[in-house]
């Protein structure tokens, strides 16, 4: 059960009630997480609130969405995944993960169709296998540069170096820190390029 928003702008709202109950306001229809699922696969953009507080638990409820899929048995995240991803939780590098994952998936969902066809053409041939294995490490390449960028001696020390700053040395400064940002923002735009230009050969 899924309707369309009334404007392309507005998402369908779904409230979230005591009994743990779904109610879709659009079709004034209970829902489940199946319903939500079918909405999400067919492009409706929905928000959820809890219908109590008004808190926007549209995060929780496609957590749960992915936690029901998951146990239909028909998994996309790996266990490594999952524990890489666990372990990111209150790390400081933890605000990179999100961009890094969104534009990874935003290429791959642009690109879906061609690779689609690619896999379907190519029954025997290892080639489109190769291209998504060129990705993960063109992936993985570009998110460890970033990370680098807030461990700045730890490039340092698989170099060799041993002159790097001690707990007492100087403290990087607001404007070096502007500078990583910036650096950090052109690495992700280059990793985009470079998805771009793999899911094209």
């Amino acid at each position: 059960m899924s309707e369309k928003p009334a404007s392309g702008d507005e998402p369908v709202t779904i409230k979230k009630y005591a009994n743990r109950r779904l109610y879709n306001t659009a079709v004034s229809s209970y829902v489940t997480l199946d319903n939500l699922a079918q909405m999400v696969k067919e492009g409706v953009d929905f928000v959820a609130y809890d219908a109590k507080t008004g808190a926007d638990i549209t995060r929780s409820v496609l957590t749960q969405i992915i936690v029901e899929e998951e146990g239909k048995g028909d998994s996309l995240l790996p266990i490594s995944f999952l524990r890489q991803l666990i372990g990111f939780y209150g790390d400081s590098l933890g605000g990179v993960v999100p961009q890094y994952l969104e534009i990874s998936m935003e290429t791959f969902a642009r690109n879906q169709e061609k690779m689609r066809e690619q896999i379907n053409s190519s029954v025997g041939n290892l080639a489109p296998f190769k291209q998504f294995e060129e990705m993960g490490q063109a992936n993985m390449k570009m998110f460890q540069s970033a990370m680098e960028m807030f461990t700045p001696f730890a490039g340092a020390a698989r170099d060799g170096e041993d002159n790097a700053p001690t707990p007492e040395g100087p403290v990087e400064s607001d404007e070096s820190a502007d500078d990583s940002i910036a650096d950090l923002k052109s690495k992700l735009d280059a990793m985009q390029s470079q998805l771009n230009k793999l899911v094209k050969k």
